[in-house]
């Protein structure tokens, strides 16, 4: 029996570890790539001598605004995800503290998961009308109002969960103590939604940072992000891999840090509502 159990605890394990290598391997290829020369990532080889000659070309040539773009995707990234982590907590406790018809709050979270569903690359047309008639095309504005809507469903239907699990006994005896609505929503639901807010807003960077369909669209050379700096140096008569796989070493760094400094409120936002 003791051995059976081993077996399996040890079978169990080769299987976790199997498909931890089969999701690191592309991550390890990019890195390893991003120190090959060119020639010795279409020859195909092994054995090399590291070189910095693609993060050389890739922070400080001429022809490469990686280095804005970062910033830029920073930017969008950061002031996307505090836009949607206000509007998402501030939706989600009106759809479920406040006396709508029950099939509003059905309705909206619906919709949250429809709109999801679809892909970005469908809304670029309009969008692209809309914000050239506007005079906000290829602006910072843009980007910012597209990644909110991108975001904003998942935003809202993952804080729904957390806000519909607070007890209201506690918004009730703060009523009762004189707090108005804006202070109740700092003073209590904003603390208690902390570690939801947290792995929603972290979702919500990662999503933003990535984002490349629209960016491609509605930027320009001045307001264009990581994903569309990577994409410009797979050219017509030319692929600069190993140039990419620096870019995107680089781009990963933001995310991993957020991830490594804020994983305990993942796990504990995500798994919000599993075990009670």
């Amino acid at each position: 029996m003791i051995a059976r159990v081993a077996l399996a605890r040890w079978g169990m394990h080769a299987v976790l570890l199997l498909c931890a290598l089969l999701v690191l391997f592309p991550v390890l290829w990019i890195g390893i790539a991003a120190f090959k020369t060119q020639i010795d990532l279409l020859t195909g080889k092994t054995w090399f001598t590291p070189t910095w000659a693609n993060f050389n070309e890739l922070l400080f040539s001429r022809s490469s605004d990686y280095l804005a773009n970062f910033l830029n995707s920073l930017l969008v990234a950061t002031v996307s995800t505090v836009a949607v982590a206000l509007m998402a907590t501030l939706a989600a406790y009106s759809l479920n503290r406040l006396r709508w018809p029950a099939w509003v709050p059905t309705l909206v979270l619906l919709w949250s998961v429809v709109f999801h569903m679809l892909p970005p690359i469908t809304m670029v047309g309009p969008w692209y009308f809309m914000f050239r008639s506007l005079g906000l095309n290829a602006t910072y504005t843009c980007l910012i109002l597209t990644n909110i809507a991108l975001n904003l469903p998942v935003g809202i239907w993952l804080m729904s969960v957390f806000v519909r699990d607070l007890p209201i006994e506690l918004e009730e005896a703060a009523r009762v103590d004189g707090c108005t609505t804006p202070q109740m929503l700092i003073r209590i639901v904003f603390p208690l939604v902390l570690p939801g807010l947290a792995a929603m807003s972290i979702l919500v960077f990662v999503f933003s940072w990535n984002e490349f369909a629209v960016a491609l669209n509605l930027t320009d050379r001045r307001t264009a992000t990581v994903p569309v700096a990577i994409a410009k140096f797979a050219q017509e008569y030319e692929i600069k891999h190993g140039v990419m796989a620096a870019g995107a070493l680089l781009s990963a760094i933001p995310a991993v840090i957020v991830l490594l400094f804020a994983q305990r409120h993942i796990v504990k936002g995500l798994t919000a509502g599993a075990v009670k």
